[in-house]
């Protein structure tokens, strides 16, 4: 059987009997091992070029239905729209934006105050990131140049007598304003951090600063108060005109010289003894006295001795002048010369910062301060005490009984309590357009006191808790009409309110030995002063959760309440 192929000798060349063409015979590597050979017909190509998966369901069964994701707690559920809903689309955005979601929008027509309070009540995860113009400079300011002016202005308003929480939220605003977001202050009675770390996974970089002296000044306040509502508004505000402004700061003197000062505290202590029913000797007799403790305070601090010391020293003439008044049967009021050198040296300031650092839940400074308080408290009671037993062992007519008459003199006590507002603005060292507004301020809380006191017959500290309230409310409305600190206009009012009178019947009835009689007056005293302190307060409070600042569009619902844990 011959083959219809012819065979060709190695070597030779083959013949296309189509063609006539002569063709090379094709080597054997070029055919592939999964090439059928010649002559045989291509397989047909398979249906599915893929192959079958071993998880595929196999034909003729049904796949089960798949199961519906768990829901998450933190997705809204359909239909509900958020401020983020897309008006679009009608969904929610695909992606979280890279600043988050801003839970609260801070606007600039609020006050520093109110805008950096907010965030300061607010976990750093949960903080809007602030609005602020791009600058061209990426790079900005130095980190620690930063902290370090955040500390250095928080050192001024600390130790100039500001609360705890104004004190952060202005350390939180200043670092805000240059671009620190992740940032946390801390503030204690003495010792002041900030600490900043610019991711989770980066180094965190921490400052503090030590409060080693305390002034008071609220002239230089202010100024520091209009440098912070500078730097949080205003869009290109540089760190070298902040450091400059500082310094200028620093660098100011006191607008009252000494002698004022001396001037005004027999001033105050005049016009307190007025107030609890002295005429106008006694004004005079209460003026020398606390002019002398005064000066006597002053050689005291210029010696080195602690403030304790010189408030003992304050506090001894004038109980030597009333007791001196009683000796020599002069027919004045010896008790009323004594409350008014008392009223010159409560520290009411520091007991109203203690109380305020307490409710807003600062604890372990509001404790420092009220003890703080109480150390000033006994260096008062030392000094009065040791004269009241002098005259006492002297046979001084000195009557606790004096406490039960009461003179009603309208007219000559709101002038009274007046001129008191007005002395203790020179001795706080405020501003001079500020003085006028707390002198009215310190005038209507007298008036509402007697009102409630004298004639509804409302018991003493609830009326005096109510007039605490208007001047806390009156200013605050003041301090967000001016962006200002509203120590100035409160600090002041509140000196007609003290306690002064109730103080020094429990001091004297302790130097004669009755002590079911001093207990309550001291018990008095004490409960007196707390009602100021939360009066004061809760006016603030309530000035800053039903009225609007002067101006701003966004409602006061908007601000941002405190989270507390209830107690556990």
């Amino acid at each position: 059987m011959r083959s219809d192929r012819q065979q060709v000798p190695r070597g030779a060349s083959a013949v296309d009997t189509d063609t006539g063409e002569n063709q090379k015979p094709q080597s054997d590597e070029a055919h592939s091992a999964f090439t059928p050979p010649l002559g045989i017909p291509m397989p047909p190509p398979p249906e599915d070029e893929h192959p079958t998966s071993e998880f595929a369901v196999p034909g003729g069964l049904t796949a089960e239905a798949p199961v519906e994701p768990e829901g998450s707690a933190f997705v809204p559920p359909p239909g509900v729209k958020t401020p983020q809903h897309n008006q679009t689309t009608g969904g929610f955005p695909a992606i979280t934006p890279a600043n988050g979601f801003p839970v609260v929008r801070l606007t600039k027509d609020a006050p520093w105050q109110d805008r950096m309070r907010t965030m300061l009540r607010m976990p750093v995860s949960e903080r809007p990131t602030p609005e602020r113009v791009e600058q061209q400079d990426e790079t900005g300011p130095a980190v620690p140049r930063v902290l370090d002016l955040t500390l250095r202005i928080a050192e001024l308003l600390l130790a100039g007598g500001e609360g705890a929480e104004d004190v952060e939220a202005a350390m939180l605003g200043v670092a805000h304003a240059y671009g620190l977001d992740r940032c946390e202050p801390t503030v204690t009675f003495t010792l002041l951090s900030v600490s900043y770390q610019p991711s989770l996974v980066d180094d965190p970089v921490t400052a503090s600063r030590t409060v080693r002296r305390r002034g008071t000044d609220y002239t230089r306040l202010s100024a520091v108060f209009r440098l912070v509502d500078d730097i949080t508004s205003q869009e290109e505000f540089t760190l070298e005109e902040a450091y400059r402004r500082l310094a200028e700061i620093r660098r100011n003197r006191h607008p009252y010289p000494g002698w004022a000062l001396t001037v005004a505290g027999g001033g105050l202590a005049g016009a307190a003894s007025m107030l609890v029913g002295g005429d106008w000797p006694v004004f005079f007799a209460a003026a020398i006295g606390a002019m002398f403790g005064d000066r006597l305070a002053w050689l005291a601090s210029g010696r080195g001795l602690p403030e304790f010391y010189q408030f003992v020293a304050a506090a001894m003439p004038p109980a030597a002048m009333g007791v001196a008044l009683s000796l020599m049967n002069s027919g004045l009021q010896a008790s009323a010369v004594i409350t008014g050198g008392l009223f010159a040296l409560i520290p009411g300031r520091a007991l109203v910062a203690g109380v305020q650092d307490g409710l807003t839940g600062y604890y372990i400074t509001a404790a420092a301060r009220l003890l703080e308080v109480g150390y000033l408290i006994v260096g008062i009671v030392c000094g009065v005490l040791t004269v009241l037993y002098g005259g006492v062992q002297l046979d001084a007519k000195l009557n606790p009984e004096a406490a039960l008459r009461h003179v009603e003199r309208p007219v000559i006590q709101i002038l009274a309590a007046m001129l008191l507002a007005l002395t203790f603005c020179i001795l706080l060292q405020q501003e001079r357009h500020t003085v006028l507004f707390a002198t009215l301020n310190g005038g209507v809380a007298w008036v509402v006191y007697g009102a409630l006191a004298d004639t509804a017959d409302i018991p003493p500290v609830a009326a005096t808790t109510v007039a605490a309230g208007l001047v806390g409310l009156f200013g605050q409305l003041l301090s967000r009409y001016r962006y200002a600190s509203a120590l100035p206009y409160v600090t002041a009012a509140i000196g007609p309110l003290l306690p002064g009178s109730a103080t020094y019947f429990g001091l004297l009835a302790l130097a004669q030995g009755n002590l079911d009689r001093g207990i309550p007056f001291l018990t008095q005293a004490a409960a007196l002063a707390l009602a100021i302190a939360i009066g004061v307060n809760l006016g603030g409070e309530a000035a800053r959760l039903f009225l609007k600042t002067p101006g701003a569009t966004a409602a006061p619902s908007d601000r941002r309440a405190a989270k507390r844990t209830r107690g556990f």
